[in-house]
């Protein structure tokens, strides 16, 4: 049963029931409405939009001062520094974004279009950042803003030529460490 009383088959109110007259359903609901807009900080006779500045007047113009930080990446968009800023960014920050056990063994060789490219010093180090790419990604879209690095590529350490000098070694040389 409704909370509103008791209703015949049809879904009416039976004609003992009490009525509530329209005109004041309509007060009470303009009385609601102005109690809304009294609360948003309108009054009688505004229409409910902020009026535009008239020609002559002053408002917003892009000739008004503007933040320092605004104007840098501005100026850092328009000629397509934003690439070289987070490069040189997360260079600068390696140690903070990877934390300082994981920059003693390994360094950002670059970053280019989304690639970072990190070389390990050791191959066992390899393995382990090969194991924590997504968590590397993860710390860099933090560091950096969300798709500034996509896909993490590690190198393992840079070793000796072998293939040239007085003391060349014939063969397939070391293949343990360096690879």
């Amino acid at each position: 049963m409704s909370s509103e009383g008791p209703r015949d088959s049809s879904g009416l109110p039976p004609d003992g029931a009490r009525r509530i007259p329209p005109e004041q359903v309509a007060r009470t609901a303009l009385a609601r409405a102005r109690r809304a807009a009294r609360d948003r900080g309108l009054r009688p006779g505004m229409n409910g939009t902020r009026a535009e500045p008239r020609p002559g007047t002053s408002g917003p113009d892009a000739r008004d001062p503007q933040l320092v930080g605004a104007t840098a990446r501005a100026l850092a968009a328009d000629l397509g520094w934003d690439a070289d800023l987070r490069a040189g960014t997360l260079a600068a920050r390696w140690p903070q974004v990877v934390g300082p056990q994981v920059a003693d063994h390994c360094e950002m060789v670059s970053l280019d279009a989304g690639l970072l490219t990190v070389r390990a010093s050791s191959t066992a180090w390899k393995t382990e950042l090969s194991l924590m790419t997504s968590a590397l990604v993860a710390r860099c879209d933090e560091a950096l803003g969300v798709g500034a690095v996509v896909e993490v590529r590690v190198l393992g350490p840079a070793g000796p030529g072998f293939g040239r000098g007085r003391l060349r070694v014939v063969g397939r040389g070391p293949r343990d460490t360096w690879g």
